[in-house]
């Protein structure tokens, strides 16, 4: 497994929340398995105090959400994202 490479990966103050939703086993949630394995250590170092919530349920859909300030949520669909498409997606956040 290579180790992440993210460094200066670090969200603003508008940005109070990631959520991520994924499957244990569906083919359609690998990639987001494989970016929590890949990256979420390295996010998480570079982010100390930002809630990182990672959401497991057995056949949901995998996707990323965002909470902004005063409570507006971005949402986006992961099915079949590879993990260095959704870290392009992270790294796209603002």
């Amino acid at each position: 497994m290579r180790l992440s490479l993210v460094r200066n990966l670090k969200f603003g103050p508008q940005v109070k929340e990631l959520r991520l939703h994924l499957c244990q086993t569906s083919a359609e949630s690998q990639g987001a398995r494989e970016f929590v394995q890949k990256h979420y250590v390295a996010i998480k170092k570079e982010n100390p105090k930002l809630p990182i919530l990672i959401r497991e349920c057995s056949g949901v859909q995998p996707r990323l959400w965002t909470r902004f300030e005063l409570g507006k949520e971005k949402s986006v669909p992961l099915t079949n994202v590879s993990a260095d498409g959704i870290l392009k997606l992270v790294e796209n956040i603002k």
